[in-house]
Formats: structure tokens, C-alpha cells, sequence
């Protein structure tokens, strides 16, 4: 017999009460809140915003629900400094979310068909500019990291059909912006070409089902991991990186490379 599915738990409103009076004492009573603005937050914003990928990334799901505490203290952080200035209330926050939901899923909340995720997808676009948005691509920020950024565009001009058909269509625009780098001369035309490649292998990722970012994420993760060893086993040998030969080095990659591998599988 089939595990039953457990249902959702009762909504906290007590608990989600106290933390809202405890973030609205904090602004009257803490100098370090008090001082805080709608600017001043949005590094550590990004930060934990981060933070909380990171542990999705590690599939650490204990901390995960440390993490989403902190990026809720920033959505009712930032809901607090509003009210006091007048300019909005938490409740505006929670109303305007609920009717976007409710309005942008009507296959859920009222009689639409869709065939499935994809269907989805292209309704929602459409859902979007008939609210007034110009164009499909407003709404992706622009200060989002550029492979992540590049993915989201891509996606909303495949939503209303602007695409390439088939993956080998794809790669043979990868092979020939990659010719285009290699030939480009001057640094500003080498930038711009291989600022192309990059769309295009973004292009390719998305037709094979990688996520670009989190690929290049996992690869810098895995670099930093075996660089470390490196500085690990040359320190015991009394050495350092800049101290050893390059063939010292790279055996000590390979042997790294080996080690979380066998860590990986067992």
C-alpha cells in the first residue's frame, strides 16, 4: 500500500503575529534596525537570498529552514520601514501576492485546461501583458547574475515561439560564435564575441536541461574543493601552492579528483 501523503500542518497566525511584533520592536528599540532604510538592506538582502540556495545546493534541509527565517526577516523588515513612512502596509504585500497567485493560475482557481507545465508557462506570459507589461523580457532584473539572467530572457522568448527548433540548431550557433572569438581582434570585439558564446552555450543548456547557473556553480564548488586539498597536503609537507611545481600540483588535483569521487559513490 502506498504511503499516505501528509497533509499541510495548521497556518502558524500566532507564531507569524510574534515575529511581525518582534521585527516592529526591533525599528523602535534596536539602533542597529532603527537606522536601517529600503536601500540600505539590499546587500544582505542578496545575501541571504544566497544563503538559502546554498543550502538547498548541499541539500541541508535542517538549515533550510534557518535560512528562509532570515530572508523572511527581510520581507517584513522592509514591510515595517514602508508602514512607518506610509507608503505601504504588510497587508498590501500578503493581498497583492494572494491575487497574483489567484490570478495567474486559472487552471487552478477557475476553469482553464492546460496540457501541462508548458501550457502553463505561455499563459502566464500572457497573463502578464495583458496586465500592462511592453514587453515579455520586462520584469527580468537586470542586476541578476548574467548566466541566470540570460537563462530567464531566453525562456520568456520561448514562450511566445521566438526559438530555435532543435539542439543541433543550437550547438552549430555555439560552434560558430566560439569561431567568432578566436578570430576577434581588440579588446572590446573580443569581449563582445565571447559575451555571444556565452548566450549561446546558455542557449544549448536550457535545450538539454542544465540550468547554466548552477552548473557553472557546481563546477567553481568542485575547483575550490580539490584547489583546497592541494593547499591541504602541500601544507603538510611543509609547502605552499606558490612554493611547488606545477606537476606537484597537478598530481595532487588528480588525487583529489579520485578522493571525492570514491567519497561521492560510497
Amino acid at each position: 500500500m502506498a504511503a499516505r501523503r501528509r497533509g499541510y500542518p495548521p497556518v502558524p497566525t500566532s507564531q507569524f503575529a510574534r515575529f511581525v511584533r518582534i521585527v516592529r520592536r526591533l525599528r523602535k528599540e534596536c539602533p542597529w534596525d532603527r537606522k536601517q532604510t529600503h536601500r540600505s538592506l539590499r546587500e544582505s538582502l542578496i545575501e541571504e537570498a544566497y544563503e538559502v540556495i546554498e543550502t538547498l545546493d548541499r541539500g541541508d534541509l535542517k538549515a533550510l529552514s534557518g535560512e528562509l527565517g532570515d530572508l523572511l526577516l527581510h520581507v517584513a523588515m522592509q514591510a515595517t520601514i514602508a508602514e512607518e513612512a506610509g507608503e505601504f502596509a504588510l497587508d498590501d504585500v500578503l493581498k497583492q501576492i494572494s491575487g497574483k497567485l489567484v490570478r495567474r493560475h486559472p487552471h487552478v482557481f477557475g476553469s482553464v485546461q492546460v496540457a501541462g507545465a508548458e501550457e502553463v508557462v505561455r499563459n502566464w506570459e500572457a497573463l502578464k501583458m495583458r496586465e500592462g507589461r511592453r514587453s515579455v523580457l520586462q520584469g527580468v532584473p537586470p542586476g541578476m547574475p548574467a548566466l541566470q539572467r540570460a537563462l530567464r530572457v531566453q525562456q520568456r522568448a520561448s514562450a511566445v515561439g521566438f526559438d530555435w527548433k532543435r539542439p543541433a540548431d543550437v550547438w552549430e550557433k555555439v560552434s560558430e560564435e566560439l569561431q567568432e572569438v578566436r578570430s576577434a581582434r581588440g579588446h572590446v570585439r573580443r569581449e563582445e564575441e565571447f559575451g555571444d558564446m556565452l548566450f549561446a552555450l546558455v542557449n544549448y543548456a536550457r535545450f538539454v536541461g542544465v540550468n547554466p547557473e548552477h552548473a557553472l556553480r557546481g563546477t567553481v564548488n568542485r575547483f575550490t574543493e580539490r584547489f583546497q586539498y592541494i593547499e591541504q597536503a602541500l601544507a603538510r609537507r611543509g609547502k605552499s601552492p606558490h612554493k611547488s611545481t606545477l606537476k606537484e600540483m597537478d598530481a595532487l588535483w588528480e588525487e583529489a579528483k579520485r578522493k571525492v569521487l570514491h567519497r561521492r559513490r560510497s
